[in-house]
């Protein structure tokens, strides 16, 4: 006997439970959008199912299996009731591509992720996907019905980052930085960065002093070269160049060059290797104060090479620099040192850092903070261009991508970030296989929580594949629905205008906060339908 439950995208399908929601019929999407839909798969015995796509949109899906991957530490430390599971053990994660037949073991549920895409050539009106699974001695069909809409969303404007670290890369892979390997794997997953939304990069022009443990070091990937001779310093460009290339060539539209101060306060300097006599040596780190006079002259230096460099690139309306990551109150005082630096020699340049207090803000300190979603409220309608983020610390009320919540939960900030017209979202990790401080390497098929430090899906979103090939995440392609939910919301307000759209978003029920919002999948479905004919009753209005 074969049982099969069709779902949305938001059920998170366990292997020991069968899926309590009701089944999925379909959804509308727009021409130049992706949707995926689920089928929960149970069997009563050890068995092989083949599987078979009857559909005019055949070509146009791409069908995984959800593996389970464990997570040893679930949740935060004082985590919310709004999670799936608060204990250890397998969490419904990994997306593996499919041959068209999966395996599956007597009396466990498993699903198969369907995800519907398109390069604007989706044919207009409903058609159905009739998902055929075959036994050697069962079959069971699953239909789905898609109404594409005869629309496009606009481009994305919200700038998107999530930090991406090439180190973690050539540790896992065994390649040597800046080999042609390094290069080829580094450009793969970044295209898959871009292809779910990430549009801005974390670039390396000095080793980025983040999650280091003091007086240690990362894998050095320095793309600025350095040399000092004869009491002068000399720059090369050329490795940032092709960084550059490799970029805009992925999709990238901005960039953000790494701090130029170490993390939790601009105490003392990032690693930069230079050749000094013709040999490299570590001229800057730990070991230097951030405010002393040889790092400021040597940043003195720097500056308008660097400046005239990215002009010349044709990059420096996008660039971004970052002081120090995380500074809290207690370090004012050597943050404003170092800001007071990067203000002088950067100034023309936007400078962004995550930071939760407004005090920072107040004082002039930062000219763009970032603060944390669950610290945002005294920024919101203070500061003009408004970004925010989250990581291992918002697991109180507010959404995130932990293995444990809800996917609702995770999806739900594209309307969020719509609501309060958030120019920009940070996140730390999109691919960071360290344990916490990086004090040693970690499986991420095995090890998901940095050593027992963060919960399970703060450090990454996708996994190393073969031939440096990435693997994705369920997390990965919910949170880029929410961004597809933003950018329908950015049609909508186009046609009708921004109150009216917030009428129809928030139809019933409380104003959406970062904090408070509904936790029905249900709701969040039936409110992106809501949108979706807000706008094609708007385009009808207009002809």
């Amino acid at each position: 006997m074969l049982k099969v439950i069709p779902l949305s995208s938001l059920v998170k399908v366990f292997s020991d439970e069968e899926p309590k929601s009701k089944p999925f019929k379909g959804m509308s999407l727009f021409k130049n959008e992706r949707a995926s839909v689920q089928v929960a798969i149970c069997a009563e015995s050890d068995c092989e199912v083949s599987i078979m796509i009857e559909s005019t949109l055949e070509n146009n899906i791409k069908t995984y299996i959800v593996e389970e991957i464990y997570s040893g530490m679930a949740t935060g430390r004082a985590q919310d009731d709004y999670t799936l599971r608060r204990e250890s053990g397998n969490f419904p994660e990994l997306l593996r591509p499919t041959d068209g037949n999966i395996k599956l073991k007597a009396g466990k549920w498993t699903s198969l992720w369907l995800e519907l895409f398109s390069e604007n050539n989706l044919p207009v009106g409903k058609s159905n996907v009739n998902v055929v699974l075959k036994t050697a001695d069962a079959q069971q069909n699953a239909e789905f019905e898609f109404d594409v809409l005869d629309a496009l969303l606009p481009n994305q404007d919200l700038i998107y980052t999530n930090w991406f670290h090439t180190d973690c890369l050539a540790t896992y892979y065994s390649t040597e930085i800046f080999s042609e390997e390094y290069w080829r794997i580094v450009e793969n997953y970044l295209k898959v960065a871009c292809e779910h939304g990430m549009n801005m990069v974390l670039t390396p022009i000095f080793t980025p002093p983040l999650d280091t443990k003091r007086g240690k070091e990362r894998p050095t990937v320095q793309l600025i070269g350095v040399e000092y001779s004869d009491s002068k310093y000399k720059f090369d460009f050329s490795k940032l160049d092709r960084w550059i290339d490799m970029c805009e060539r992925a999709g990238i539209k901005y960039f953000e060059m790494s701090h130029l101060f170490t993390q939790w306060g601009a105490k003392r300097c990032p690693k930069i290797i230079a050749k000094v006599n013709g040999a490299e040596k570590r001229i800057f780190g730990w070991n230097t104060r951030a405010s002393g006079k040889k790092y400021r002259a040597f940043l003195s230096v720097l500056a308008p090479e660097l400046k005239a460099y990215l002009k010349n690139k044709g990059i420096d309306k996008r660039t971004y620099f970052h002081i120090s990551d995380e500074p809290m109150k207690i370090v004012q005082k050597s943050y404003r040192k170092a800001s007071d630096i990067v203000k002088e020699l950067f100034s023309e340049f936007e400078i962004i850092d995550a930071l939760s207090s407004f005090d920072f803000y107040e004082k002039g300190m930062v000219k763009l903070p970032i603060p944390a979603t669950d610290h945002i409220k005294p920024f919101i309608d203070k500061v003009p261009q408004l970004w925010t983020y989250y990581c291992g610390a918002q697991f109180k009320d507010v959404s995130n991508r932990f293995f444990s919540m809800p996917s609702q939960r995770n999806r739900v900030i594209g309307y969020q970030l719509y609501k309060f017209d958030v120019k920009g979202f940070l996140h730390w990790g999109y691919n960071f296989w360290y344990k916490r401080l990086s004090v040693g390497e970690v499986d991420p098929f095995e090890e998901t929580d940095a050593g027992g430090f963060f919960p399970s899906g703060d450090s990454f979103v996708v996994y190393p594949g073969k031939n440096g090939e990435p693997l994705l995440s369920l997390r990965l392609k919910v949170f880029y629905d929410g961004l597809q939910d933003m950018r329908a919301l950015k049609l909508a307000e186009s046609l009708v205008g921004r109150e009216k759209t917030l009428e129809v978003l928030e139809k019933g029920i409380e104003k959406i906060q970062f904090d408070k919002y509904p936790h029905s999948d249900e709701w969040h479905l039936e409110c992106r339908e809501r949108i979706n004919s807000l706008c094609m009753s708007a385009k009808t209005d207009v002809k």
